[in-house]
């Protein structure tokens, strides 16, 4: 954008803006506080002038038109009034006369739009559908650990947050190695991942999974609770095994074994290990295996496989590419999501036997009623897919992780 030709006012008329210089972006986001471009595009005016870069972001971002919700021209009208009867023109340098004649506000607004774009994409980055899963587990597991209203008291909280904060530090440096070394792949699969469309060079994105995994050994170190230091160190061996292209290692090109680490990490370390966290280290109890741990390990072994096998569904173009032997790469996309649902499907199916089952009237009916609900919204919405819908599917799978969320709702329930 080398200028912007702006309309002096009209005695009848409004002065118009001519934007078809400018790209498509996003300075057109929202109305009235900032300027839609197609609106004013069309518009015509008999005198221009013309403005730098700098002076024409500021005006966008309502600086002179929007304020308290309508526009105020007159102002920056007179402005160029002055200017044009003076014989001058608004052409002036960024360090020069801008904060002459405007102030300081672009760089603010710059500054502030920067701190947006850099928070959206770490946003991006630790693929937040992991981060709330890790976060909503870990508070669910130690619901389980709780035996009587007593135990809710700050012990209960401050244990809490040791094992959730080290635990998601831990959760952005496995996500965030992945990204590093499939790159090429995202490209293709997850293009707007901040690695693959290049908001992240591989320095930055080098020195946010180092500095995480740092920081999550750094906490669990200090803590001192052995049950929690083991899942970090054991989270981290799998989620590297899995990611790092070394010789025996990547493991996700193998589906059998990758579908074994996300078991491993979803299904069994985060119930035992953070369970026995609270149990042991904050409560001070014996280590016990208690009827509600032993359902949600089971529970989520299920659906740990069911996502291992429905995340490479949507992602199938880019493994065929690169050689990602996954199960829908090996199998076909069909057969993987309906098997994924069967799965599902048997999984809420044993839930209401065990809820059933329970001596606790409450919890059966809770049971029962919840995972029924489940079940039967799991298999409306599968029926109405289109599976040749790239879209539909990854929306299908961020479902997935949804019932993920609830079920860590209702597991704290099972008595």
């Amino acid at each position: 954008m080398d200028s912007l030709v702006v309309g002096a006012l009209n005695k009848q008329k409004c002065c118009a803006f001519d934007f078809s210089c400018l790209h498509k972006g996003d300075y057109a986001s929202c109305w009235p506080r900032r300027v839609k471009l197609d609106a004013w595009k069309t518009l015509q005016c008999p005198r221009r002038v013309r403005l730098s870069n700098i002076q024409a972001f500021a005006i966008l971002n309502g600086r002179h038109f929007v304020r308290s919700h309508k526009c105020e021209w007159g102002h920056l009208i007179s402005r160029v009034e002055k200017k044009i009867a003076s014989g001058q023109r608004y052409h002036t340098s960024p360090s020069a006369s801008w904060d002459q004649t405007y102030g300081s506000e672009p760089e603010a607004i710059s500054a502030w739009t920067s701190f947006q774009k850099s928070l959206n994409a770490f946003y991006r980055f630790s693929r937040p559908h992991t981060v709330i899963g890790t976060a909503i587990s870990i508070v669910s597991v130690s619901l389980v650990a709780v035996e009587r209203l007593s135990d809710f008291s700050p012990l209960f909280v401050t244990g809490l947050l040791q094992a959730v904060v080290p635990a998601l530090f831990m959760n952005i440096y496995i996500v965030g190695l992945n990204q590093l070394f499939d790159i090429e792949i995202d490209k293709v699969n997850k293009p707007n991942l901040p690695l693959a469309s290049g908001e992240y060079s591989v320095q930055t994105g080098t020195g946010i999974v180092v500095a995480s995994a740092c920081l999550s050994f750094l906490m669990g170190w200090i803590i001192g609770s052995w049950p929690l230091f083991w899942a970090l160190f054991v989270s981290f061996i799998l989620g590297t095994a899995y990611s790092i292209n070394l010789p025996f290692l990547r493991w996700k090109q193998h589906a059998v074994i990758a579908a074994s680490c996300i078991l491993a990490v979803r299904a069994v370390i985060v119930q035992l290990a953070f369970f026995m966290h609270m149990q042991t280290f904050v409560y001070k109890r014996p280590a016990i295996v208690t009827r509600p741990l032993m359902f949600a390990t089971a529970f989520m072994s299920f659906f740990s496989v069911v996502i291992a096998l429905f995340k490479d569904i949507p992602d199938i173009e880019g493994d065929q590419i690169f050689g990602i032997r996954s199960f829908s790469v090996r199998l076909g996309q069909k057969r993987v999501f309906w098997l994924c649902i069967y799965l599902l499907q048997m999984a809420y199916a044993a839930a209401i036997v065990a809820g059933a089952a329970s001596s606790c009237l409450w919890s059966k009916l809770v049971m029962v009623l919840g995972h029924g609900t489940l079940a039967s919204i799991l298999w409306l919405r599968a029926q109405s897919l289109d599976l040749k819908s790239k879209v539909a599917i990854t929306s299908f799978y961020m479902f997935i992780w949804k019932l993920f969320y609830a079920e860590y709702l209702l597991i704290p329930l099972v008595r």
